[in-house]
């Protein structure tokens, strides 16, 4: 117990009193604080914390200092016991050392007042604080100051006001949802079918045996795991080459690979929840590569997936990537890619209790925002359709070049592209340079787009052809089949994009 006059304060005699009687009724401090790192797995220690003038405190890869050294030692002891009561509440690390570091805000004669305010003058000196506009993390941490007081029933606190201070002392406002309301959070289908072409394109060169350097494949899956299951960057950083299965259903067949990840900012045990996840079949070789490199190296399988060393290295190197692939300086964050992924299956008809589960939330309203700004279902259908400006394709799509008709009499059989989508026969659009034997997707349907096909440069046929699949489309729409879940009603939403965007080249090129 300090014993020195607290001299930064220069307090009056009943401001001593309140700080040395408050500090005389509580118990000891643990000779030992732990707090769990979720990011290494283990358990920390903060030694003999009464003697200790700095508190480091280690999460997400990385770590901060909260320096005791200049405060009134009276002060220091309540702050030492207020994080040792949030840890006892299970915050996370993170938040405890997020609302700490706000902790300039708040002096040492603010900690006095607070000791003497009770339940009746809360509210006054609250209204007070609040024209400071201090930060969020300051208010939040002279709350568990407060939850502090209840728990020693100090100056007319008890357990009863706990939730009359999470109730009635608001915090700054701020609408943490106001880009999701704006629609500023969410990539195009243009931007999204960029990113799908790049994990598309990567796999093709894995499949064929070029050489792609571990960094990149690693970035790829990073941000697949981003795009595709809307995994947060702590979520990305901790997982570990053990739980990465792979295995083979059967022996031709690629391989099928499930992530095992845990929910995060949860508190205590639905923290520990486990989400399973598929990869898509598609881009399963990104994950085998890295795991077959991770063999070389690992062992038990307690080597982090991606090879990082924070979630602060997660999210900038996603950042760089996306932004590379989009062209774009103001999206592609990871949070861009999980609020993308969310709209993208609110859209597709997922119900609360779908989308809490996708995402990882411990209560269903939490997702309530996406339901408000969704498309309606005709816009979905219009989208589909290639209908809307809003979705029309700004860049054109990649292709190797327009060929003639007789041009592509003269290719061989296998480089001709035909097929029976949906039951109706298309042939005569394009050739492809690697021929349909040795491509692993869908003839016509996945051909537009690609940079390996060669189109006809008859504007007609391609019309014939965009007139079909709409129809293929309509078909599902009125079969109450327009389910954007569903891979085929996906693809023939990305084919009928890539149609409309070659004919808007020809349609250029006659100009």
């Amino acid at each position: 117990m300090p014993k020195q006059r607290p001299a930064e304060l220069n307090p009056s005699g009943s401001d001593e009193d309140a700080l040395t009687q408050f500090c005389a009724s509580l118990q000891p401090l643990p000779s030992v604080l732990r707090y769990y790192d979720e990011f290494d797995d283990t358990t920390r220690s903060i030694r003999a914390p009464v003697d200790e003038k700095v508190f480091e405190l280690f999460f997400h890869g990385r770590s901060v200092k909260i320096n005791f050294d200049q405060r009134n030692p009276y002060c220091v002891l309540i702050l030492k016991h207020t994080l040792a009561l949030m840890l006892e509440q299970d915050l996370s690390i993170r938040t405890v050392a997020s609302y700490f570091s706000s902790l300039y805000h708040l002096s040492d004669y603010d900690l006095v007042v607070l000791l003497q305010t009770g339940p009746l003058e809360i509210r006054q000196l609250w209204s007070k604080w609040r024209a400071r506009e201090m930060g969020a993390g300051s208010y939040l941490l002279a709350k568990h100051i407060l939850h502090l007081l209840c728990t020693y029933r100090w100056n007319g606190w008890s357990n009863e006001y706990r939730s009359y201070l999470r109730t009635t002392l608001p915090l700054p406002a701020v609408d943490k949802y106001a880009g999701v309301r704006a629609g500023d959070v969410f990539l195009s289908s243009d931007e999204e079918a960029v990113i799908v072409r790049y994990f598309d394109d990567l796999v093709s060169n894995l499949r064929a045996g070029n050489y792609v350097p571990y960094s990149t494949i690693a970035d790829a899956g990073m941000v697949l795991c981003a795009y595709q299951f809307a995994m947060r960057p702590v979520q990305i950083g901790i997982l570990d080459a053990k739980h990465v299965r792979i295995w083979h259903d059967k022996i031709d067949d690629d391989p099928t690979v499930h992530l095992t990840f845990h929910m995060a900012k949860q508190r205590g045990a639905k923290q520990r929840i486990q989400l399973t996840r598929r990869v898509k079949r598609e881009w399963v070789p990104i994950f085998v590569h890295l795991k077959s490199y991770l063999d070389k190296i690992t062992i038990d399988g307690s080597e982090k997936f991606f090879q990082i060393k924070s979630t602060l290295e997660v999210s900038q190197r996603i950042s760089i990537l996306v932004r590379s692939i989009i062209s774009s300086d103001d999206l592609g964050t990871a949070s861009d890619l999980r609020h993308t992924a969310a709209q993208r299956l609110v859209d597709a008809g997922a119900s609360h209790e779908e989308l809490a589960e996708f995402m990882g939330h411990a209560q269903t309203n939490t997702g309530l925002i996406y339901y408000a700004t969704s498309a309606s279902h005709a816009d979905r259908v219009n989208r589909a359709l290639g209908a809307s400006e809003v979705y029309r394709r700004v860049a054109r799509i990649a292709h190797d070049r327009f060929i003639s008709p007789e041009e592509l009499a003269v290719l061989k059989d296998e480089q001709q592209i035909a097929a029976v989508p949906h039951g109706i026969p298309i042939s005569g659009i394009g050739g492809c340079n690697s021929g349909q034997p040795s491509c692993p997707y869908s003839p016509v349907a996945s051909c537009y787009g690609c940079r390996k096909f060669m189109p006809v440069n008859d504007k007609g046929l391609h019309n014939k052809v965009l007139g079909d699949m709409r129809e293929i489309v309509l078909f599902f729409e009125q079969s109450s089949r327009a389910d954007l879940k569903s891979p085929t009603y996906m693809q023939l939403q990305r084919t009928i994009s890539e149609i409309q965007t070659v004919i808007d080249e020809l349609e250029g090129d006659c100009a």
